[in-house]
């Protein structure tokens, strides 16, 4: 078997996908996700110049000598354009090695771990009402773990407050967009949140919450310390990771359980905290870190620690993505926990899918490959939109983490 083709597929069916499709002599295919929110034409042309042409006559079946290939062979490398690029490939090799051996990709990892994968909505609004609300409104339709985000008085357009309830996409315009930020507001008011959640829903259902690295470790010391009393299944993002050992002085100060790593590429991004067990939960994802093949020695250097795994799941990753997370979640042994953000029905069209959602969990199918497909067709009726993710400013106009 060799691959004869590889074609790059963009698409905005409400927001941007960058879609690698693998083609072979033999008639299968497979497709992977390179979408990097913001930047995809950067992924795009580093695909069409620089990968593309070098797949072409290559055995799809040597996975892990064409991971290999992709990575060591360029000298540049472990970036996120290079490691999505990588990532897109190495998703439309499992696919195709499923559909040849006729079994779910989870199959080939080496079985069930588990029955479903539990995964956690994203609840916010304006203000805690709202929040609560929302709230409410997802232990309605069946989850076991939100998370929870509000807005901030004082500050502008505060992160996670989305413009819809199920559907949130943060790439809003064709140049960023500028939101504020003030840590001693939130400081102030994001504990009050947790205290009024807990006081109506108690504390059956896990709670979650995303710092996205707006605090300083001593901040984030504090935030954690604080939210103690209310049991957070993990404070995610707390403070900037690139420098790991900021987390020991968040560590030291506080037991809530620390999430990280949603925009890690590689196993050396997460090294140091996972060996100085400084994290409970590594959030990289299939698309940013390089693929399943990659995925996995992450997984397998945090289950040595305790540390298990929590995958980035937000709307930014297509359901291809989703797809290939959900067989890797019911392999491995250190499952944590999945973000599940819905997409929107013109997306689930574009992307026909087996997984599907059942009382706090999703469930794969048994459809040789990742089970996800794209239907190329409807997906031209969707051009590509430029847009950026917004940036923050401090109130005197320093800038910040958005």
């Amino acid at each position: 078997m060799k691959i004869t083709s590889a074609r790059v597929i963009v698409t905005c069916p409400g927001r941007n996908f960058v879609t690698l499709k693998v083609e072979t002599d033999q008639g299968v295919y497979g497709i992977g996700d390179a979408t990097l929110n913001g930047r995809e034409k950067a992924v795009v042309s580093y695909l069409e110049d620089h990968v593309v042409p070098c797949l072409v006559g290559m055995d799809p079946g040597r996975i892990e000598d064409i991971w290999q290939y992709l990575y060591r062979g360029a000298y540049w490398r472990r970036g996120p354009v290079t490691m999505r690029a990588i990532a897109a490939v190495d998703m439309a090799l499992w696919d195709i090695k499923g559909k040849m051996a006729g079994m779910p990709v989870y199959q080939l990892l080496g079985g069930r771990s588990r029955d479903g994968v539990m995964v956690y909505g994203h609840a916010n609004g304006s203000d805690i009402a709202e929040t609560v609300e929302a709230v409410g409104h997802y232990i309605d339709l069946g989850y076991k773990a939100i998370r929870a985000q509000t807005g901030v008085p004082g500050i502008k357009d505060a992160y996670g407050v989305g413009r819809g309830k199920l559907y949130y996409e943060p790439a809003d315009a064709a140049l960023p967009s500028v939101t504020g930020w003030d840590t001693r507001k939130a400081l102030n008011y994001v504990p009050k949140l947790f205290e009024e959640l807990r006081k109506t829903y108690g504390f059956d259902h896990h709670l979650l919450h995303d710092g996205h690295h707006r605090y300083t470790p001593q901040e984030a010391a504090n935030l954690g310390k604080q939210l103690e009393p209310f049991q957070l299944f993990w404070l995610e993002d707390c403070t900037p990771a690139e420098n790991q050992e900021a987390f020991k002085l968040v560590r030291q100060h506080t037991t809530t359980p620390l999430a990280v790593g949603e925009i890690f590429n590689t196993i050396w991004d997460c090294k140091d905290l996972i060996q100085n067990q400084l994290i409970d939960y590594i959030r990289a994802t299939v698309v940013g870190a390089g693929g399943l093949t990659h995925l996995r020695r992450i997984a397998d250097l945090a289950s040595l620690y305790q540390i298990r795994t929590g995958c980035h799941g937000a709307t930014d990753l297509s359901p291809v993505t989703m797809g290939c997370a959900l067989h890797f979640d019911t392999w491995v042994p250190n499952f944590g926990i999945q973000e599940y953000m819905r997409h929107t029905p013109e997306t689930d069209a574009v992307f026909p899918h087996d997984y599907h959602f059942e009382q706090g969990e999703l469930f794969v199918g048994d459809t040789p490959g990742h089970g996800v497909d794209i239907d190329e067709a409807l997906a031209a009726k969707y051009p590509y939109k430029p847009a950026y993710l917004p940036v923050a400013r401090l109130e005197d106009g320093t800038m910040w983490n958005w």
